[in-house]
């Protein structure tokens, strides 16, 4: 079979015009705005009130929080775009240090699915396990930490590394899953 060239149909700026006017005045496009402003608000406004931090924190508008009163934090959190912190729905629990840093889209969950225990999934058990994040500590973009997982003070985890087991103090942590590489050192100056 042969790829014939195909060639993009350009819209005229009468027929723009006409699709604009057209989704402004489809009530699907405004039911869409509530089902936004809702989700904002039930995952972000809403948790954000309930975590305990401490002072000079910096989250991103579009992090994402369940059960926030099992969430604690340090001060001068930072928090990228499109991270999750989803604490267990019955005992598990997010504690992270003073000065940690996570980078863009990092999930931290203190609970997940069991999965050998009948079908479907979501009507499964969960197992949760506290997940504590030491001082200082900085995970890159798209890093999994998942439940049961302490990070010592100083550690650095790398971009897309999945946490299964803990990360001593100072390491450097890469992979899936995520195993030390090296140390942290300061110079002296």
């Amino acid at each position: 079979m042969t790829d014939l060239p195909v060639q993009k149909t350009r819209l005229s700026k009468m027929r723009k015009l006409v699709r604009l006017l057209g989704s402004v005045v489809d009530p699907r496009a405004w039911l869409h705005v509530f089902k936004v402003v809702n989700y904002y608000n039930y995952t972000h406004v809403a948790p954000l009130r309930a975590v305990r931090m401490g002072p000079g924190a910096a989250i991103s508008p579009n992090v994402s929080f369940s059960h926030p009163e099992r969430i604690e934090a340090g001060a001068r959190l930072r928090l990228g775009a499109y991270c999750k912190l989803w604490a267990g729905p019955g005992r598990g629990r997010i504690v992270l240090g003073n000065d940690v840093l996570f980078g863009p889209e990092v999930m931290v969950t203190a609970a997940n699915y069991r999965f050998n225990e009948g079908h479907p999934v979501n009507d499964q058990p969960m197992s949760e396990g506290d997940v504590i994040i030491g001082n200082d500590v900085w995970l890159g973009t798209r890093v999994l930490v998942l439940p049961g997982v302490t990070i010592g003070d100083g550690a650095i985890v790398g971009a897309g590394a999945v946490v299964t087991s803990d990360i001593p103090a100072m390491s450097i942590a890469v992979g899936v899953p995520a195993r030390v590489v090296g140390r942290r050192e300061f110079a002296a100056g």
